[in-house]
């Protein structure tokens, strides 16, 4: 009786202890990505940074950044503030903050962004979102080793057959002349016209892409892999290395070496996408070289990162050229 006993009360702490070490507030700690109810896409990425808990967002568009306030209420409710400030008068400051609360179950979570309504009333809005934990993206594959499949012309140079417009209420800037594929989303004074992004209709998985792109000057879009992540397109010729300039992971991986070419001139992009992994060469010179994608960048459409998706070509931005869009599937 008394073995039975024991053998009962060993089974039932180790039991708890299961269930606790599967309930433990590191069991936040990494990166998840999030689909938001809207169809856009987050990212964040929890960490120990210094000797305190912090966390990196992404949220829609825009770039990756820290967090204002981050806090657990108990082991599977995570809590995280971001604060803007906002321009209402002369006189004072104000500020808007946005709280992001977690409910995690396992490797998945379910939660709600509460912010107060942009017009400064006393209303709120509430977005829902759900998200999971993406496993670490692992070692750098040997690209000398990839086998490829046969070339597809993304664009015939004639018309935009194969491609279609994204976005809800948008314009369409872009249009073919004389064989390229010419972007130039126009704005009109009093007005302010929101122009679409355009897609390929078929999807694709890992690949090589090859394109010319020209950029005026001041001009701005970007090259979408997948659907959710962008390579920048950017006249930043002369300026310092940066994550947001001219073929950058946008917000996330800084160019080794400026590459670009002055405003107006045609550029050559080289880029490969392979097991969560980047690669991008820029005018014929490598300046990301086999890195790792941790996540969406802003603007993405799709959150499932080893989901195919489309190739999309930004324009909301500004005036830019492309062509010779060719892409080769990376057979596995």
């Amino acid at each position: 009786m008394k073995k039975i006993k024991f053998l009962f009360i060993a089974v039932f702490v180790f039991a708890t202890f299961i269930s606790k070490a599967q309930d433990s507030k590191k069991d936040f700690f990494g990166m998840w990505t999030i689909d938001i109810e809207d169809g856009s896409v987050g990212w964040l990425e929890v960490h120990n940074k210094n000797g305190y808990l912090d966390a990196d967002l992404l949220w829609k568009g825009g770039s990756v950044s820290p967090v204002s306030n981050i806090y657990f209420v108990d082991d599977n409710n995570l809590v995280v503030t971001r604060i803007r400030e906002i321009n209402k008068s002369k006189d004072r400051k104000h500020f808007s903050t946005q709280t992001y609360k977690f409910k995690r179950n396992g490797d998945k979570f379910e939660g709600v962004l509460v912010e107060p309504t942009r017009d400064g009333t006393m209303g709120v809005i509430k977005t829902k979102f759900k998200g999971w934990k993406l496993p670490d993206v692992g070692d750098a594959p040997d690209l000398s080793k990839v086998k490829y499949g046969k070339p597809v012309n993304l664009f015939n140079g004639k018309n935009l057959d194969g491609w279609k417009l994204i976005g809800k209420n948008v314009t369409n800037g872009f249009k073919v002349v004389d064989g390229v594929l010419v972007n130039d989303p126009v704005q009109v004074e009093g007005q302010r016209i929101h122009y679409g992004n355009l897609s390929t209709k078929v999807v694709f998985k890992d690949f090589n892409l090859k394109l010319e792109v020209n950029v005026p000057p001041h001009s701005n879009s970007g090259v979408y892999l997948r659907g959710m992540y962008e390579i920048q397109v950017l006249d930043s010729y002369g300026k310092e290395l940066d994550s947001h300039h001219m073929g950058a992971l946008y917000s996330r991986i800084t160019p080794s070496q400026a590459a670009e070419k002055p405003a107006g001139e045609w550029q050559t992009m080289d880029i490969t996408l392979c097991n969560r992994h980047v690669t991008v060469i820029l005018n014929n010179k490598t300046i990301i070289d086999n890195q790792p994608v941790y996540g969406p960048t802003g603007g993405a459409i799709i959150a499932d990162v080893f989901k195919a998706g489309p190739i999309y070509l930004q324009g909301d931005h500004g005036k830019v050229l492309y062509r010779n869009i060719v892409l080769t599937p990376i057979i596995k």
